[in-house]
């Protein structure tokens, strides 16, 4: 495993990363992005079309639904932090191969380590595999499970809700399910003082503990 960084030093490294052959054909990866102390931590499969092009996680027809699925949970996305099992984009959006699924492994669990979240939302089977290898999506969906003291919950990735209609309920459902278990479990974040604008300077800063 690579040493732990923080969040920013992992960027750097996945921007810059050429382990696997996924480097040669991205516009930019996709490291994730979110606050460096979020409880919450969605972890889906890899960045598609609009991804690479940004260089963030979830925009796009399956980003604004994952947005509308976080907000049934009781959640909003500045508050969690989102990422994926691969960090650049699989060419035509085909499924990661299991040598670039392995070169981003060390980055996912620094991930983890650095942010230490209490609750794991795995989004579609890839990450699924991550923490339970032999489970199926379609039995184990929605269902609250324990792994090193951290709650994970594998749910459905929001894009195959896209593709199949008749998920989308189900996954409206099981994201609605999860709102009494963050309130029983995730403390509420603090409110931030009040900062007022810079118009001068308005500069942004862009931005895996092993499980087993």
């Amino acid at each position: 495993m690579i040493p732990e960084d923080t969040l920013a030093q992992l960027a750097h490294k996945i921007a810059a990363c050429q382990l696997c052959t996924l480097y040669a054909t991205r516009k930019f990866a996709v490291p994730g992005e979110g606050p460096a102390d979020a409880q919450v931590m969605l972890i889906g499969e890899g960045p598609g079309f609009y991804e690479n092009e940004q260089g963030k996680p979830f925009v796009g027809a399956a980003g604004n639904f994952l947005n509308e699925l976080l907000a049934k949970a009781g959640l909003n996305r500045d508050e969690v932090f989102i990422t994926n099992v691969v960090k650049c984009r699989p060419p035509d959006n085909r499924d990661p191969l299991p040598e670039e699924l392995a070169s981003c492994r060390d980055y996912l669990e620094n991930q983890i380590a650095a942010i230490n979240p209490k609750l794991i939302i795995t989004l579609g089977r890839f990450s699924l595999a991550v923490f339970f290898p032999m489970a199926r999506i379609g039995a184990v969906h929605g269902q609250i499970k324990k792994v090193n003291n951290r709650l994970v919950v594998p749910m459905y990735h929001p894009a195959a809700a896209l593709h199949q209609p008749a998920l989308k309920s189900t996954v409206e459902r099981d994201f609605a399910h999860l709102s009494d278990t963050i309130k029983q479990n995730i403390a509420a974040r603090p409110a931030q003082p009040h900062k007022p604008a810079e118009p001068e300077d308005p500069a942004e800063s862009a931005t895996q503990l092993s499980l087993f």
